[in-house]
This record gives C-alpha cells, sequence and structure tokens, in this order.
C-alpha cells in the first residue's frame, strides 16, 4: 500500500527537498505552520515509531539533529525548534508513514502547541506505579 510520502519518496509527487540519504527524506511541509516546517521520513516504509527496528531508528533519529542545525542555520530569526512525532490515529497522525515535523519557532509568532498540565491529578504513588510497569517491559527484551 502505497501512502503520499512513499510516492514522494518514489519521486511520483514533487516536493521542496532539504535533505537526502540512502534512508531518509527531509522536505518542506505543504502547511508550513512557521517558516522552514520540514518533514522528515524514513525511506522505508514503517507506519509508526513502534515499528522501527534499532539501526532504522539509529539512522533516521540520528539524523535529526543534523537538519534541525541546518534549520536554524537558515534563518536567524529562529530562536528553537519543536519535534513532532504522532504515533497512531488517537495521537493525531493522520499520514501511516512514520515521520518527524520540525518546526522552527521565532520570536514573537502566534503558532503555539497545546500542552495539557495533569500534575494536580498525580500522586507519588501514582508516578511509581506508571514508572515501575514501563520499566518492566525491559526486561521482557
Amino acid at each position: 500500500m502505497s501512502d503520499v510520502f512513499d510516492k514522494i519518496i518514489d519521486g511520483e509527487i514533487p516536493s521542496y527537498k532539504v535533505y537526502e540519504d540512502d534512508d531518509v527524506l527531509a522536505f518542506l511541509d505543504l502547511t508550513q505552520a512557521t517558516p522552514g516546517h520540514t518533514l522528515v521520513v524514513p525511506k522505508k516504509h514503517v507506519a509508526n515509531i513502534y515499528e522501527y527496528d534499532d539501526e532504522l531508528a539509529a539512522r533516521v533519529l540520528g539524523i535529526l539533529p543534523k537538519i534541525a542545525r541546518a534549520i536554524k542555520a537558515s534563518d536567524d530569526k529562529i530562536i528553537g525548534l519543536n519535534i513532532i512525532n504522532n504515533n497512531g490515529e488517537a495521537a493525531g497522525q493522520s499520514v501511516f508513514h512514520s515521520h518527524f515535523h520540525l518546526v522552527p519557532r521565532y520570536i514573537d509568532e502566534e503558532f503555539d502547541i497545546p500542552v495539557v498540565d495533569n500534575s494536580e491529578k498525580m500522586t507519588d504513588t501514582i508516578y511509581q506505579e506508571r514508572a515501575k510497569k514501563i520499566a518492566a517491559q525491559f526486561e521482557k527484551d
């Protein structure tokens, strides 16, 4: 099954490429949430972060800082950068080919990413239980 990113990778759909190697393609997101908003995708089709093997993860995630530095260096008004990766429909993923949004942040911009603070609902016991459940998964490997 081919998605829009597969078609971009294969050259069937044009894109504004900013970086490419054997494993990764980075190109401007057409929405341009802020100027320079870039998508980074693995050329190998994986639907989400759960499907990466260690080698692919190292290649894709390892290049993110280099691309981020290039974005920041492209405009001296950039003062920060969000890296966003949605996994699954419930998390807001709309294209089911793993991708990372690199969204430059500028002085006095109006774009904002909502952050929910649920700390008032938390207790030390809840934190400990959640941490223990996640940490236990590493023992299964």
